[in-house]
Formats: C-alpha cells, structure tokens, sequence
C-alpha cells in the first residue's frame, strides 16, 4: 500500500474517512464543473477540496480559510504509522518482496542423514570401528525412516507402501543390473534365488567376486520390511506407546540369549530387524509427539544408561565379535547403542524445537545437503563400487612422475577423495533414476 493510500484511510484499517469540511462563511462561492475552485489557494494545488453547491457569485471571506491538517502528507519522523498500519503493512510485505519458498522437509533430519551417510563411505574406506560409536549412521537412518513412515501413513496404508516400493526399487534394479552381469561374466550362474535380485526380501545371491558390492544390501531389505510391517505396527504402537516402545529392546535379548533364529536369509532378516526395531519405533513415537511429553530427566537417564550398556558390552564381548568392539559386528551392542543415541537425537528435536533453519542462509551447504537427501539411494548403492574402482585408478596415479612425486598416492586419504570424485560422478550418471522412481522430471542433479 502506497503512503498516499495510508492517508485515504486515515491512518489504519476500515473504509476510507472523509476528509473534515472546513466552515466557510455562508457566502456565495463558485467552482467549475470539475470540482476546482475558479481562484485555487496553495493548498488546494495538493488535494481536491469537497464539493459544495453553487450559490452564484463568489465573495471571499475576510480570513484566510484553514488547512486541513489531515489531507496533509505527515512527516514521518514526527508521526510514526500507528499499530493497525504496521500490521498491514506486514500483510503487504509478501507484494512487493519475493516469496518465501515452501516449508520443506525438515532440514535437521536431513542433516542428519546427509552425516549419516558421509560417515557410511568414511567407515567403509578406513575401517575405523570408533566410527559408529561416534556417530550410529544405521540406527539414524532407520530412525529418521520410520518418522518420515508415519507421516507417509496419515494416507492409506496400501499406497503408502506402494509408493515407498515404487521409490527403493528402480534404483535398485538398475544398480543390480551392472552387478549381476558383472558377476555373470565372472564366472557365477544365479539359481531359482535371483529372485531376490527383484525383490530384496532375502539376501541377493552372488559370488565372491561381487561380494563388496552387494554386502551392503542388509540394509535396503531391512528397510523394505520395516516398510511392508509399518502399518501394523503403528497401530500396535498407538494402542500403548511406551510399553510397545521399550518391548521393542526384548527381541535382539531373546536372539541372542534364548533362541537364535534359524540359519538362513529369514533368520538373517529377523536379526537385522530385531537390531534396528526400536530406532524404527522411536521415528513413530517422535512424530506422534510422544518423546516430547517424557520428562527430559527421564529420557536423558534412560539414553545414557542404553549407551553405557552398548558400549559395556562392546568393549567386554569383543571376542564374540572377532576381537573388535565394533558395534556392527555385535548386534545387542549396537541396539542398546543406537537407543540411547537416537533417542537422544529425537528427543532434543522435539524438546529443544531444532529445525536448522540456519542452514538456508549458507547456500552452497544447504545445497549439498540436499543432493545427498534426494540422491541417498544412489549414494549408498553406488558408494562401494566407487571405492572399489578408486584402487584401480589411485594406480594409474602411480605410472606418472609428477603424480608419484607430488601426490600421497599411497595414503587412504587420497583412496577416499577418489571415491568421492567417483560418487559424485554415479550421482550425475544415475541419480536421475530416484527422480523416474519418484514421478519427477529426470534431472543430472537435483533443484
């Protein structure tokens, strides 16, 4: 709203005020067919002067007739707009500046996965096992999952899940396409088994020669069953949210003291759900707002008490998991681990309100930040095949002198900038697939 429209409304909201008519002397006084007086004063050169009748010809007053003061544009040092104004003038802003963009997804959760997936390929490249106590990537994933599953479930459950396939499995097939052929031209003939292949319920069969690459596949045919279970799942944990959600530390107990599943994919599967069940939950709980009515001494008591028993039992169990505290070679060290720490997490989000906003303002980390949450299927599938062809051509590095003078070829850390040219080489390459999946214009990186 422009100054002078302000003034048409007097200052504030409601329909415009009529200007105060000054008392003339009942004289005759003449005005043209357009409203202007035949002799105009000053002020009338600024603001059209009311209508009056004519009373024939015209005999001036022996005063000089008052200024209206409020036809008179203020100055706005002495007289600041009034409260309504402002309040208007907010209403106004989004006109005449650029709108803000939509609330997105937020950006705290998607942080969150981008680290978690940095630290896949880190632990991946160096081996460190203090990795994953330091920051449990799998157990935030499959907690970041399942809140985003709850909300996915305010819609009908059947397109849910068939939108959540729709979306894991052409990456997947496209991935497995160059895998299978590889390892087909070396020297493996798949069975009844590559059926798997297609749907990942069970592990994929494969040799040993593609055994880097599809090693990683526990995850996506864990996810796909905490996806096919959701819906159940939900409702049983919105009959009794806090019993269901501690039960869900009972499972991995059972496998690993009483009974150890049967020795085979659906006892692999049900080890690896068993591991990550509480994470998963905890995304229900989080979204329902269940963790944000727990008293903060409760959740912070309950969180450090899981830590210490994870890392109690990794450090004292380490021959059970091949002389390494590692917590992904000890399945009960990595459910009480991954608790504590993503509880933490998620509660802090929902206590504290943590969205990073903050992000937005550095444009070039707010967009990595959302390559990697739109291209995280491709990463993880992609990553290790991009370390694997890293050695290969880390070698080549070494047929020149400059290279082999200059350059730490022979240092980890240069095997790890290699890989990451490399990803972002499949990110372009075949990012574009999660885009088909998704129902969305294929681009080479995402807007």
């Amino acid at each position: 709203m422009t100054w002078e429209q302000q003034q048409g409304y007097g200052g504030g909201y409601g329909p415009p005020q009529q200007p105060q008519q000054p008392q003339y002397p009942q004289q005759p006084y003449g005005y043209d067919a357009y409203g202007q007086p035949q002799q105009p004063y000053p002020y009338q050169q600024q603001q059209q002067p009311p209508q009056y009748v004519d009373y024939g010809p015209p005999v001036y007053a022996t005063a000089p007739l008052p200024v209206v003061e409020p036809e008179l544009e203020p100055e706005p040092e002495t007289e600041p707009p009034s409260e309504p104004v402002a309040e208007k003038v907010v209403e106004e802003a989004p006109e005449s500046q650029p709108a803000p963009k939509p609330a997105g997804r937020d950006r705290y959760f998607d942080t969150l996965r981008a680290v978690a997936l940095i630290r896949v390929v880190t632990y991946h490249t160096f081996g460190w096992a203090w990795c994953g106590m330091v920051f449990p990537s799998m157990g935030i994933m499959f907690g970041l999952a399942g809140t985003l599953m709850a909300k996915s479930l305010e819609r009908p459950a059947f397109k849910v899940v068939k939108s959540r396939m729709r979306r894991l499995l052409p990456p997947f097939w496209f991935w497995g396409f160059f895998v299978v052929v590889a390892m087909m031209i070396h020297d493996w003939m798949p069975g009844w088994q590559i059926i798997f292949w297609v749907v990942p319920v069970g592990d994929p069969p494969g040799n040993s020669w593609g055994l880097q690459a599809w090693e990683i596949l526990w995850y996506l045919r864990t996810y796909l069953w905490f996806v096919l279970l959701s819906p159940a799942l939900l409702w049983i944990f919105r009959k009794a949210p806090i019993p269901v959600l501690l039960l869900t530390l009972v499972p991995i107990v059972v496998l690993k003291f009483v009974w150890s599943g049967p020795d085979n994919r659906f006892g692999n599967a049900l080890w690896d759900l068993s591991t990550y069940l509480f994470c998963w939950i905890l995304g229900f709980a989080h979204r329902d707002g269940v963790l944000q009515k727990l008293k903060p001494f409760l959740v912070v008591t309950l969180s450090i008490a899981a830590i210490a028993f994870g890392g109690w039992y990794a450090f004292t169990h380490q021959a059970e998991a091949g002389g390494t505290y590692d917590l992904d070679e000890s399945p009960l060290a990595q459910t009480y681990w991954s608790a504590g720490y993503v509880m933490l997490l998620m509660w802090a989000k929902a206590y504290f309100n943590i969205d990073f906003a903050w992000l937005t303002r550095f444009k070039r980390l707010d967009r990595v930040v959302t390559i990697f949450n739109s291209r995280a299927v491709t990463i993880y599938l992609w990553h290790e095949i991009a370390l694997v062809l890293a050695v290969p051509l880390t070698d080549q590095f070494w047929k020149v002198p400059a290279f082999e003078k200059w350059l730490p070829l022979g240092s980890q850390w240069f095997m790890f900038g290699i890989g990451w040219i490399l990803i972002a080489v499949f990110i372009v390459l075949c990012g574009w697939v999660e885009d088909v999946a998704a129902k969305k214009k294929p681009r080479l990186l995402p807007s």
